[in-house]
């Protein structure tokens, strides 16, 4: 008898002394596990290397869990059929990923919450490269974690081997096992994922949840469809048990940099991507959300958006040039149906291009919230690629190259700091339950002019209004009859608060900002309904 606990993965081992010519490609393993309540799932094993396949299987319920074995060789008697037990005792942790659960859809779809119906806030960062050897593990690896951590981020964005800005097979990209796949797209590396396992568990362990990126888009025309599909039904089977996100590729629709064909291969890779999104849904027996990253928004980068759980968003790295852009893709994503949670997933990058520094990283999380979003993904030139201070990445296919940051410089930049100030302030409300609300200020900022008041929050309850630097005197409007306000000013760059008093409206139900800033920056305005 197996015993686990609530949604921790535990591992089963299966092992024949069969010869298969090629067993990567030769041989599929499902166990097909019944839970207490008599509900079966059928779990996909994964090639661990040799004559070994491995399942990872993790539950929420209680009690004892059945499984039977099903090889697509139903002559082998090792893999095939065999059958066994285990029992899920409680989960008597803290980390939250395994304590509430996995992650699903909000009822109304407009947030991300554990499945015992707890609120998640998506606060990610940006590792796009960080399964590469560059970075020493536990090292430098758990450096960044504890960082990340203690900042309050939730989330971080990798990718599994298949890199962006890097032909494949580039040794930029080989982790202490080689790369994940054989010359020749001809089969898994199952090393390559030995290593890998190290740092997502170490992920989870401390309380962040991987948002796995399967490869970037390119990759699709190079592998073709039904190797993509083993592509992810590998990580679906390595990595489901555990909890975390599905993001089907970066920048779905993006052909390779010195593509000679790029319309035909765009058109190819969103075809592609839809019929991989329908696989991958099939086939996870966790209902892990799915998205995709994208050249725009996700829900351009399939043809049958409904596949996607989250609408991620990429809206530029131009520095300020970037708002109108973001608050046009922002505005979009959140009045399109199908309803779905939105994330701005990659936008300006702190430091790219010597600029988009801490103003724009506050900037574009305060926007982003208060547009409507679940959260918002911060990323920091010189993290995503890995720059080390002995060798920094180097030029992308294009001949250019991003920024020579190293990371141990990178990870310190002020944004990331401000961003988990921004956050804790937000958490001590309902944030799922803010509404965008541009009408409860003027002047408000829009895509013309973005240089005015963004507002959101709860009527009656809260109301938050971030004041770009320059941006005073605003008037706040709307405010209820009858209801008395408590008004502070939060600082967002040390999380310092200033008390403003108390709050009414006037006849019409305004209240005119008084005064001047206390200092020439950007605030945030907290109005807290009083009872």
């Amino acid at each position: 008898m197996l015993y686990g606990r609530q949604n921790c993965p535990v591992e089963i081992v299966l092992e024949t002394a069969k010869a298969y010519a090629d067993p990567f490609n030769d041989i599929e393993l499902d166990l097909l596990f019944t839970d207490p309540e008599g509900k079966e799932q059928k779990v996909p094993a994964f090639w661990a290397g040799g004559g070994c396949w491995k399942v990872r299987y993790s539950s929420p319920k209680l009690g004892r869990h059945e499984w039977r074995s099903i090889a697509s060789d139903p002559t082998n008697s090792d893999l095939h059929d065999r059958r066994g037990s285990l029992e899920i005792l409680p989960y008597e942790g803290t980390n939250p990923l395994l304590r509430h659960g996995r992650l699903c859809v909000s009822a109304n779809r407009k947030f991300l919450q554990h499945i015992d119906g707890t609120p998640f806030f998506w606060l990610a960062d940006t590792w796009w490269m960080g399964l590469c050897k560059r970075w020493s593990f536990p090292g430098d690896f758990s450096t960044l974690v504890a960082d990340r951590v203690g900042k309050g981020f939730t989330v971080i964005q990798i990718v599994a081997g298949l890199y962006p800005d890097m032909p494949p097979f580039d040794e930029r990209g080989a982790n202490e096992a080689g790369f994940p796949w054989e010359e020749g797209f001809s089969r898994i590396n199952p090393s390559y994922f030995d290593m890998v396992d190290l740092r997502i568990h170490h992920l989870v362990k401390s309380g962040l949840l991987p948002c796995v990126v399967g490869c970037w888009g390119f990759y699709l025309p190079w592998l073709g469809i039904e190797k993509m599909k083993k592509h992810w039904r590998y990580i679906v089977a390595r990595y489901g048990a555990y909890p975390v996100v599905w993001c089907l590729a970066g920048e779905g629709v993006m052909p390779y940099y010195l593509s000679k064909e790029p319309q035909k291969e765009s058109e190819f890779q969103k075809k592609g991507w839809t019929e991989v999104a329908r696989y991958v849904r099939e086939i996870d027996p966790y209902h892990h959300p799915i998205t995709i990253h994208p050249t725009d928004s996700a829900r351009n980068q399939l043809e049958d958006p409904s596949l996607l759980d989250i609408d991620m968003l990429q809206t530029g790295h131009n520095d300020r040039w970037s708002i109108p852009n973001t608050i046009r893709l922002l505005n979009s994503s959140y009045s399109a149906q199908p309803k779905l949670p939105l994330i701005n997933g990659e936008v300006c990058y702190e430091g790219i291009g010597e600029a988009c520094r801490q103003e724009i990283q506050r900037f574009m999380f305060w926007v982003s919230f208060l547009a409507g979003a679940c959260g918002h993904t911060y990323g920091a030139n010189g993290i995503w690629q890995v720059n080390t201070k002995e060798k920094p990445f180097g030029p992308s296919p294009h001949g250019m190259c991003w920024g020579n940051t190293p990371w141990e410089e990178a990870y310190q930049l002020p944004g990331s700091y401000q961003l988990g100030l921004a956050k804790r302030l937000l958490m001590r409300y309902e944030w799922w339950r803010f509404e965008p609300h541009q009408d409860w200020v003027e002047p408000a900022g829009t895509m013309e002019n973005y240089n005015g008041g963004y507002a959101g929050g709860i009527e009656k309850e809260v109301r938050v209004i971030f004041l770009p630097s320059g941006v005073w005197g605003v008037k706040v409007k709307g405010l209820e009859k009858n209801i008395k306000y408590r008004a502070f000013l939060f600082n967002p760059t040390n999380g310092e608060e200033l008390e403003m008093g108390e709050v009414r409206g006037d006849g019409e139900g305004n209240w005119k900002l008084p005064g001047v800033p206390p200092i020439f920056q950007d605030w945030v305005v907290v109005l807290e309904a009083q009872r």
